[in-house]
């Protein structure tokens, strides 16, 4: 999947106006849930759909003070503490980028940890390398109980599977944190019921109307930071049924198996036993936009080894509770 060599003109050529759309949504989404709910929280794992909802709420929020090359600085601090789930399993470059981002923009971060789901029982892995991506949504009802959340932000997109696709842009929860997908209300003319009963919460998606092509447009546009991990790099990779493995602590080569090193890039970031790169020597978000606009597969479809199990994984784990 190698970019264009004329990707950097491309932007130029591509019609862009419905971003302004798309970001004025994103923002009156996120100021209604400031309005409604008490306790908001942004879910932020410093992926790139994250990041790009992260900066929609500092515009919904922060005040804009003189315009560095990018055209974005802000001042201030979010009405929200940014929440974390870490599985114990992450890039370490992905925990690098998320410390140094909260540190350098000022924000709460609450960091949910597996670690101790699994110190105190709640979590039982059936062994030490099984992937802990599943059992996120033990940890993530925990850190609700515990900070009393009403309502948590998160960067879902209808377009990236099956079951997110059924999705309401506020979807309610019932008092276990399930998700069910028959009683969803309805969002019409923009109006949203956003009423709930003691121990139940929502789920807001800003972004829940764009596609990965506009995430890496809208990345591209406003300069936003990620990990390095979604650009190309050099990495050590097992070859598994059509997905590259990459080499980890966590991940090594089963009997038979070799390493290689390929050139590489992650379409999404999660916990590293089932996270996959793809081939790519796209170098900025100019380049992805590029690939972007020739994929045919989602980027859970391609890159996600646990959504690969079944047709309803991913419907599965939301109505126990997943993001």
């Amino acid at each position: 999947m190698n970019a264009p060599m004329n990707s950097r003109n491309l932007l130029p050529t591509i019609d862009q106006r419905h971003l302004d759309h798309l970001e004025e949504e994103a923002i009156f989404i996120l100021r209604e849930v400031a309005a409604a709910f008490e306790r908001p929280a942004l879910l932020f794992s410093s992926g790139k759909d994250s990041c790009v909802v992260l900066r929609l709420a500092e515009k919904a929020f922060k005040t804009r003070i003189a315009a560095d090359s990018s055209g974005n600085e802000f001042k201030g601090r979010l009405p929200f503490p940014l929440l974390h789930v870490d599985t114990g399993h992450n890039f370490p470059e992905v925990i690098a980028f998320r410390d140094q981002l909260v540190q350098a923009n000022g924000e709460r971060l609450i960091v949910a940890h597996m670690d101790e789901s699994i110190k105190n029982g709640t979590v039982r892995l059936a062994h030490p390398l099984e992937s802990r991506n599943g059992h996120q949504t033990v940890t993530l009802l925990e850190a609700i109980e515990e900070h009393r959340f009403d309502v948590l932000i998160g960067g879902a997109r209808r377009d990236e599977e099956k079951a997110r696709a059924k999705e309401r842009i506020f979807s309610h929860r019932d008092s276990f944190g399930q998700w069910q997908p028959k009683e969803q209300r309805p969002e019409l003319w923009t109006l949203f019921n956003t009423r709930i009963r003691p121990g139940e919460h929502m789920r807001a998606f800003p972004i829940s109307n764009w596609t990965e092509l506009d995430v890496w447009l809208y990345l591209a546009r406003e300069n936003i930071p990620l990990p390095s991990l979604y650009y190309s790099h050099q990495r050590a990779v097992i070859r598994r049924k059509g997905l590259l493995v990459p080499l980890t602590a966590v991940t090594p080569p089963e009997a038979g198996e070799t390493v290689s090193t390929a050139t590489v890039r992650f379409r999404t970031v999660g916990d590293m036993t089932c996270t996959c790169p793809v081939e790519s020597l796209a170098a900025s978000a100019t380049d992805i936009v590029a690939e972007t606009l020739t994929v045919t597969v989602s980027e859970r479809g391609a890159t996600r080894m646990d959504d690969r199990t079944s047709e309803a994984s991913m419907e599965r784990r939301k109505k126990e509770g997943y993001f």
